[in-house]
């Protein structure tokens, strides 16, 4: 397990945000008719009762109160601080668009309450007498992420800054376990992250798991990889890990497929740059997908968009765990793979296909043709700035990433994929043996769950104050 003092360098990468907004601001909502122009579907020429009876069965807008304006300036603030990383009070009301004077009395209650601290250090890079540096508190609240994946579990605490504090992976082969069982001996992993983030002077401010299958509401409602149906995860890990740790009984614990997990600290994290859409694709036991389009993810009607992994490539192919013929994860998988090359893991796979083994070259292509011809059909449906790769795939690039690329030009009717031209990247927060087998690291997904858990406390700071 290792911790790591504050660093304050890895930050979630957001939008900007907007100062004020709602009805409160006095104009009009944003999508709807300005002020003295007539609703669609109405004439400019109404009788005055008629407009007086329409204007009367209008739902009224609820006024926002002062308590509430200030709820929503507190997270205005935090979050600018945040996303600069270090600023001052002058920089801070220049971007938000308030008075030094409001923004000066919303950082006091800030300070006051341990969600900002000041640096010490002092910005003269404006007129005036220089500002004292402020910055997101190393101490305070902190996100929890689980990764309960088949053969690992990995934990990770994340600051109000978004900097990994606490790490921790433990290979775990889950398969054969009970799910509550599994859930318990993650949350005895958890528990002794807490402990070392409590020595850092950090406390959870929720929980957030990240699981391999269709989670809806804190259940598991399939999970191939891991035989697991119907599973009430949020329930079974919350009691286990009140059970083994100290916390207040309300902490709120919740779960997500880890592929959007480790989507989003790709998002937050990685290095897409300006990129705001994209697919991503974990490789593990089985295959992962997430859809992330301007910035957000792309859930669906029932929450479980992205199950690339289960995408039919052969009709009649082999058969899968989810009970399916010919899905993508029976071909370019973990298991699928190393079976096909005959390697007992990712490293010796790795080692052959980049020695120009001949039968651990022809897996790996033939994974990568497999994988460009399920994610042709997600491009042509989609058209994603780019396709990136996570988990043990980057390790496989060099042989992988021509067969993907080869595959997608063929197939993207745009002709606007090229091979090389960027648009097939490799995961720059993935683990680089593939396989997790360090203590001291942690995995995309429990990273991405807990930095979830911070955007939290940063929408709404004073619902988690001391």
């Amino acid at each position: 397990m290792t911790k790591t003092p504050r660093t304050g360098d890895a930050r979630p990468k957001r939008r900007k945000p907007v100062a004020g907004g709602g009805p409160a601001e006095g104009g009009p909502l944003e999508g709807g008719p300005a002020a003295g122009v007539p609703a669609a579907g109405t004439s400019a020429r109404s009788a005055p009762g008629e407009e007086r009876a329409r204007v009367e069965a209008r739902p009224r807008e609820p006024k926002a109160d002062k308590a509430s304006v200030r709820r929503h300036n507190l997270s205005l603030v935090l979050r600018t601080v945040h996303e600069a990383g270090e600023t001052t009070r002058a920089a801070v009301a220049a971007r938000v668009g308030l008075t030094r004077a409001a923004v000066s009395s919303l950082v006091e209650q800030l300070l006051e309450q341990g969600f900002l601290v000041e640096s010490g250090k002092t910005f003269s890079g404006q007129a005036g007498r220089p500002g004292t540096v402020l910055k997101a508190a190393g101490t305070g609240p902190a996100g929890l992420g689980v990764e309960i994946n088949v053969d690992y579990v990995s934990v990770c605490v994340v600051d109000l800054a978004g900097a990994d504090r606490v790490r921790v992976t433990e290979p775990l082969d889950n398969r054969a376990a009970d799910p509550a069982d599994a859930l318990a001996r993650a949350a005895g992993i958890a528990a002794g992250a807490l402990r070392s983030a409590a020595e850092l002077e950090l406390r959870p401010a929720g929980v957030r798991l990240a699981l391999p299958g269709l989670v809806s509401s804190g259940t598991v409602r399939q999970a191939p990889n891991l035989g697991w149906n119907r599973v009430e995860a949020d329930r079974l890990f919350g009691a286990a890990l009140l059970a083994k740790h100290r916390l207040p009984p309300e902490l709120p614990v919740a779960s997500d497929n880890e592929a959007n997990a480790a989507a989003l600290a790709e998002l937050w994290f990685g290095a897409l740059g300006d990129v705001r859409s994209f697919l991503y694709l974990t490789g593990e036991i089985g295959v992962g997908g997430a859809i992330v389009v301007d910035g957000e993810l792309l859930r669906g009607a029932h929450g479980f968009a992205g199950e690339i992994g289960h995408l039919p490539v052969d009709a009649d192919g082999r058969l899968c765990r989810c009970g399916s013929r010919g899905c993508l994860e029976q071909y370019a998988g973990q298991t699928a793979l190393l079976r096909s090359a005959g390697a007992a893991d990712v490293e010796e796979l790795s080692r052959r296909a980049d020695a120009r083994e001949p039968r651990a070259v022809a897996a790996v292509e033939e994974a990568g043709r497999m994988l460009g011809l399920a994610l042709s059909g997600a491009v042509n449906l989609l058209d994603p700035e780019a396709v990136v790769l996570g988990g043990i795939y980057p390790r496989l690039m060099p042989r992988l990433g021509p067969a993907v690329d080869a595959e997608l030009a063929r197939r993207v009717v745009s002709g606007l994929w090229t091979p090389g031209a960027g648009r097939l990247r490799a995961a720059s927060s993935a683990s680089p043996a593939g396989r997790l087998r360090a203590a001291s690291a942690a995995s995309p997904a429990s990273r991405g769950a807990a930095a979830f858990v911070i955007r939290h406390v940063l929408a709404d700071p004073l619902a988690h104050q001391p």
